[in-house]
């Protein structure tokens, strides 16, 4: 299995559609050369700041999906 390092570089968007959230994102991609503490592992790196964009971005798309569900599934009762 090859491993890689993913960068973010930039975030640029956030929507949601049927049910996904997608995320616009300048990102670097680099296999991983093969180490035994991180085997079969896959790193995502991004800055504090772009993670709290990050993190905001997704509560949004997040509400307004929420905003789709009926009142009845909305109160965490499935």
């Amino acid at each position: 299995m090859k491993t890689y390092d993913i960068e973010i570089q930039r975030l640029k968007s956030a929507k949601h559609y049927n049910g996904l959230i997608e995320i616009g994102v300048d990102v670097l991609v680099q296999a991983r050369p093969a180490r035994d503490e991180h085997t079969g592992t896959t790193c995502l790196s991004l800055p504090v700041d772009d993670a709290r964009t990050l993190l905001i971005l997704l509560k949004q798309q997040i509400t307004e999906l929420d905003k789709l569900q009926p009142r009845s599934r909305r109160s965490g009762r499935c």
